[in-house]
């Protein structure tokens, strides 16, 4: 995957993941709600390697 492709999943799952994490918050179930913490940390991991792709080119 290229640089923008890992930033948009990224963005995405940090988007999905801070709504789930709200619902869980809003309906008291704490499952959900570490799923979406869960699924927060990967969006930030995604978009952190989409910045190191265009920090390297995409030669990784």
């Amino acid at each position: 995957m290229g640089e923008l492709k890992d930033k948009a999943k990224g963005g995405a799952n940090k988007a999905a993941g801070l709504a789930k994490e709200a619902a869980g918050e809003v309906t008291g179930d704490k499952k959900l709600e570490a799923k979406g913490e869960k699924q927060q940390a990967k969006g930030q991991a995604q978009k952190a390697k989409g910045e190191v792709k265009g920090a390297l080119g995409d030669k990784i």
